[in-house]
């Protein structure tokens, strides 16, 4: 009795027991079923990646030439010409035998005849008369710190004018400068000196250069240049001063000094710079 009413009183349990393992057994196999069925939802949500689309095919649009004009029908051939008659053949004469060449002569060219140079002194340039000035006209003839022949005008401090710039004596300008330079002097020493013109003035410029026999150019270079300079670095006003007559410039105030003599009847000072 006692092991009935122990199996009795076991049974309820072990029934629990069993009741509550077959509970948990349906637990876990729902649990995997509903994991299983969330993995199939997820899968089906999103579908696997597809394969690699193949590279595009490029398409160029090519314009087809034109076609090619059409032919033309060729030309009927003309009617062939008659037959020319053969020509009868040409007999062909034998060619004539060359000339000889004439015999060539030797000529003896003649043997040249030694001569001694001789020297062909050049022509002598004829000396050129000296131009004579009349003795009233060298009386009449500006001077250095003389007023006749020029009239007044502002200088620009040059010699010959006044502290604060008075009158232009542009004859004691040149008179000086040509006084000044050594080698003026010696050239119209020598030319002084010449024939026909010893005590006598030289006329340098007249309107013009005066050439004289010997020289090159018009007038004694170097005193011409002299000239030349210092009346192109003279006052504007000096060089435009109206003169008349003729201008004298000696060397030295000794008497029988050298002079030259320059001017016409009417003139200025800056027809000097210029030749004709």
């Amino acid at each position: 009795m006692n092991e009935q009413a122990h199996t009795q009183g076991a049974d309820p349990a072990a029934r629990r027991r069993r009741r509550v393992r077959r509970e948990r057994g349906l637990a876990g196999v729902a649990t995997v079923a509903g994991h299983g069925l969330l993995l199939l939802a997820v899968l089906a949500t999103h579908p696997p990646p597809a394969p690699p689309e193949p590279p595009a095919m490029e398409v160029v649009l090519v314009t087809p030439p034109p076609p090619p004009p059409p032919r033309k029908p060729p030309a009927p051939d003309p009617k062939p010409a008659e037959a020319a008659p053969a020509a009868a053949p040409k007999t062909l004469k034998p060619p004539k035998p060359a000339k000889p060449p004439p015999p060539q002569r030797l000529t003896r060219a003649p043997k040249p005849t030694e001569l001694a140079p001789r020297y062909v002194p050049p022509k002598p340039t004829p000396p050129t008369p000296e131009i004579e000035v009349s003795a009233a006209a060298l009386a009449a003839a500006t001077t250095a710190g003389s007023e006749a022949g020029g009239g007044g005008g502002l200088g620009g401090g040059g010699a010959g004018s006044g502290p604060g710039g008075g009158r232009c004596d542009m004859v004691r300008r040149l008179q000086s400068a040509l006084r000044r330079d050594a080698s003026v002097r010696a050239a119209i020493v020598q030319a002084h000196r010449s024939p026909g013109a010893v005590g006598k003035p030289i006329v340098l410029w007249n309107g013009d250069w005066v050439q004289r026999g010997g020289e090159e150019g018009k007038g004694l270079a170097g005193v011409r240049q002299a000239i030349a300079v210092e009346v192109a670095f003279a006052p504007q006003p000096c060089r435009v001063q109206a003169m008349h007559g003729l201008v004298l410039l000696s060397l030295n105030d000794a008497p029988g000094s050298a002079r030259v003599v320059l001017g016409s009847s009417a003139w200025r000072w800056s027809d000097l710079l210029f030749v004709r």
